[in-house]
């Protein structure tokens, strides 16, 4: 004869709503967790798209950049318009704030191509500009990798160049027609990250945007945790104590 269950033994009753949050919120997890994957594809993709853009250098001509794969990379002449310059803000290096430098290369009568010379660092004072000035006036020819401007996670920290405020204009993630308006001449849409080892720049060490696919990865993992928590808890509670039975 089986020996009848003591009253202290906890027996598994889920109850709905406990069930219905537990399912909702593993759900959510595991939706985040492959979100986060994808994006960790996307950003190895990029890196690969990036290290393959450097494989072969081209003459860009008067191409815009449009036409080619972003971050190939391209040999390019012109002359540097050093008295018109843009300093994009809230842009780091290495975790110190700073300004990249975009300056525009006149190409004749294709559209001017704006330069990025690279980072220099904040002065502690934003009534103190960085001294970007250029001492060349000859023709140029530079070589570069073709990108995008940069572009802010959320839409804050917009601001476009003051046509009051002196050159070189300070802006934040301004778009391509913000740039044209305020320089009075039409830019190419995409840009040109400047060679390390070109002169004319400051410090840089380009990289894709976004997180090393990696930290995506890794933040996927963790979301799936929690939804493999969420289900240990949830057997947690469900498991009661069996009352004793009225005689």
């Amino acid at each position: 004869m089986a020996a009848p269950l003591s009253p202290g033994r906890r027996v598994f009753a889920p109850t709905l709503p406990l069930t219905l949050l537990a399912v909702l919120l593993a759900a959510l997890f595991v939706r985040l967790g492959l979100w986060q994957w994808q994006r960790g594809e996307q950003r190895a993709a990029a890196a690969t798209h990036f290290e393959r853009g450097a494989d072969q250098l081209l003459e860009l001509g008067a191409g815009t950049g449009r036409e080619l794969p972003l971050y190939q990379r391209v040999r390019v002449e012109g002359t540097l318009d050093g008295a018109h310059q843009f300093l994009l803000d809230n842009r780091s290096f290495e975790g110190h704030p700073g300004y990249e430098v975009l300056t525009p290369l006149s190409r004749g009568d294709a559209a001017a191509l704006l330069v990025d010379r690279g980072w220099v660092p904040f002065t502690g004072s934003r009534a103190q500009l960085p001294d970007v000035s250029l001492k060349v006036s000859d023709p140029v020819r530079l070589t570069g990798r073709i990108a995008q401007l940069p572009t802010p996670g959320l839409a804050l920290g917009r601001a476009a160049p003051s046509p009051l405020s002196p050159w070189p204009k300070v802006t934040s993630y301004p778009d391509m027609g913000q740039l044209a308006a305020a320089l009075g001449a039409p830019l190419a849409p995409r840009i040109l990250l400047l060679d390390p080892g070109s002169p004319f720049g400051y410090l840089r060490g380009w990289q894709p945007p976004g997180l090393p696919p990696l930290r995506h990865f890794s933040y996927a993992i963790q979301w799936w945790t929690f939804a493999l928590l969420t289900f240990a808890l949830w057997i947690f509670l469900s498991r009661r104590r069996r009352q004793a039975a009225t005689p």
